[in-house]
């Protein structure tokens, strides 16, 4: 057997070894030595570029997706990576160009992509109990956050994340069901805070009151107590099934808890003051930062997106 078949064979058998690891970290050595084996081996290049990007390492990543790219002009996978790594780096020529090659349509231009790619769940801190909130994608791989975000997920409502190609689960809304990707990194912070108001309501007319006023004070609010749901992990990455719809409870909360995105509380506080004078119990309203359940999940959009 000629000397290029013997290095074609290992580089298979270290590619094969890699994968029945399971652990793209523990993985990495074995691509390495693939690559000094044969540099020209786009699986290779491909792997390498996925590790750099789930670290985070987007020079590395762009370079070696690059190469995957150009070695393997039908794999739409590493398009896409390519296009997650240069958008990462702010490199609109080289995203622009992964998304010619992955078939994306864009509006032309040479700097950011701003288009209307429409609504999207996506999953904050997937490696970490991940919260599931909508936002609005403006290119393939960036989405402005649109709920509102518990404090302890380090974002905020108007962030904008960045997000992986894949999708990791579904959730259905009406008739349309919308694929849930799991956020990367923070690409551009918002300038907004949030902060967690709790509040004691007879009823759900005097609930409604309270909601109407912060409508009309112009205050970006969820209810959380309503529009939030405890997933376990294999519905959160899969398609949420009735059962959790099932385990709410029929009673009248003794408590709900709001969200409020805003740069300054003073709005919201005075609309909650004047609320509470009327008969409401006002707990208190605070920057959010408290501890979190096992996985929120927004399960619809909230006033922002209406």
């Amino acid at each position: 057997m000629s000397e290029p078949e013997d290095i074609k064979d290992a580089v298979s058998r270290l590619l094969d070894e890699a994968q029945l690891l399971g652990d793209i970290e523990a993985a990495m050595p074995l691509y390495e030595r693939a690559l000094a084996l044969d540099p020209e081996r786009p699986e290779t290049h491909y792997n390498l570029g996925l590790v750099y990007k789930y670290r985070g390492a987007w020079i590395e990543s762009l370079h070696h997706n690059r190469l995957a790219s150009d070695l393997a002009p039908d794999d739409e996978a590493s398009h896409w990576n390519m296009g997650i790594a240069a958008t990462a780096l702010r490199d609109w020529p080289a995203a622009r160009e992964a998304w010619r090659r992955a078939g994306v349509q864009i509006t032309e231009g040479d700097g950011p992509i701003e288009d209307d790619f429409g609504l999207t769940p996506v999953r904050l801190n997937p490696e970490d109990r991940g919260e599931v909130v909508w936002a609005r994608r403006v290119d393939p791989v960036r989405a402005i956050i649109a709920n509102i975000p518990h404090g302890s997920s380090g974002f905020r409502e108007g962030d904008v994340a960045l997000h992986d190609g894949a999708a990791v689960g579904h959730r259905e809304v009406g008739d349309r069901t919308y694929s849930v990707f799991n956020v990367l990194e923070l690409f551009e912070a918002s300038v907004q805070s949030t902060y967690e108001a709790e509040v004691r309501a007879r009823d759900a007319t005097d609930l409604d009151a309270l909601v109407q006023a912060l409508d009309a004070a112009k205050v970006e609010h969820e209810v959380w107590t309503t529009n939030m749901r405890v997933l376990c992990k294999q519905c959160s990455e899969g398609l949420p099934h009735e059962h959790h719809d099932e385990e709410k409870s029929a009673d009248w909360p003794d408590s709900h808890v709001l969200g409020i995105s805003a740069t300054s509380p003073d709005t919201a506080r005075l609309v909650l003051e004047r609320w509470s004078a009327g008969g409401g119990l006002l707990g208190r309203l605070r920057r959010a930062n408290a501890e979190r359940l096992l996985r929120f999940e927004c399960v619809l959009p909230g006033p922002s997106v209406h």
